[in-house]
């Protein structure tokens, strides 16, 4: 993926992203999506083997194509949820087809309007902001060592090596609706924002995470070495990212909508 600036009034959006099978999975079930130009990424992991976990992320990212343009945060926010519930649908259609067996995908969409932005995330894929050199985790897992950590029932040194520490208690397909959380905040020039699945935090600390994304060049430089790293730690799992870069707009290159 080329480097693009998108420019609007407020912000210029540089957008890198790349997925891998890894070295022991056969078949790859992330996806992405970016568009930029209607302030939506969005990473998507799914789960139930071929011809299921891969259909669910590649559903949820196909709806959201459609996105458009969007009037306001309040609206892109409504826009994005009203594809989701769509992709939602889809996906328990497919799990019924299959037997009705487990069918569904982690999902976490980040979404930009002027100089705002959210964060709308269900199960353990994450979302992180790169702030004046500080890395923050944006998004909190919907996973059972998470929450048994927060219930004070187990130590941060059991919940590193919890056996069950992969079960997500939280995933688009999978229960009656959508059950998503939502983080917002404002947007400043510089802010970068990585969106990943699992496959890339199983083998990287903030530490690392942090280190690759101040120094690469640009946004794509940025997926490529964070997927190579995790490539050569092993990759015991689908890896995607997806990274974000904000930039003061050039007044020359901004585009009015005439709708």
């Amino acid at each position: 993926m080329m480097p693009v600036l998108q420019h609007t009034m407020f912000f210029a959006f540089e957008t890198g992203g790349m997925t891998n099978t890894g070295r022991v999975r056969d078949h790859n079930e992330d996806s992405f999506m970016t568009r930029p130009e209607s302030g939506v990424w969005v990473v998507a992991d799914g789960m139930g083997g071929h011809d299921a976990g891969d259909f669910a992320s590649q559903t949820i990212t196909a709806e959201m194509d459609s996105v458009g343009m969007p009037i306001s945060a309040g609206d892109l926010q409504a826009r994005f949820m009203e594809r989701l519930n769509r992709a939602h649908a889809r996906i328990q259609e497919h799990s019924v087809s299959l037997g009705g067996s487990t069918v569904g995908a982690t999902l976490v969409g980040l979404l930009i309007y002027e100089d705002m932005y959210a964060c709308i995330w269900s199960g353990d894929s994450r979302i992180y902001r790169m702030r004046d050199g500080i890395l923050e985790q944006q998004t909190r897992d919907h996973t059972e060592v998470r929450e048994l950590f927060e219930a004070g029932l187990i130590t941060a040194e059991e919940a590193e090596h919890w056996p069950r520490k992969n079960v997500i208690t939280r995933a688009i397909g999978v229960s009656a609706e959508p059950n998503c959380d939502v983080v917002s905040d404002g947007l400043q020039e510089g802010d970068m924002f990585l969106l990943c699945s699992d496959g890339l935090t199983e083998h990287n600390s903030d530490d690392d995470l942090a280190r690759i994304l101040s120094s690469a060049a640009s946004a794509q430089e940025a997926c490529d070495a964070l997927i190579a790293q995790t490539l050569e730690r092993g990759a015991r799992d689908n890896v995607t990212a997806v990274v974000v870069r904000c930039h003061a707009p050039d007044p020359t290159q901004i585009v009015f909508d005439e709708d």
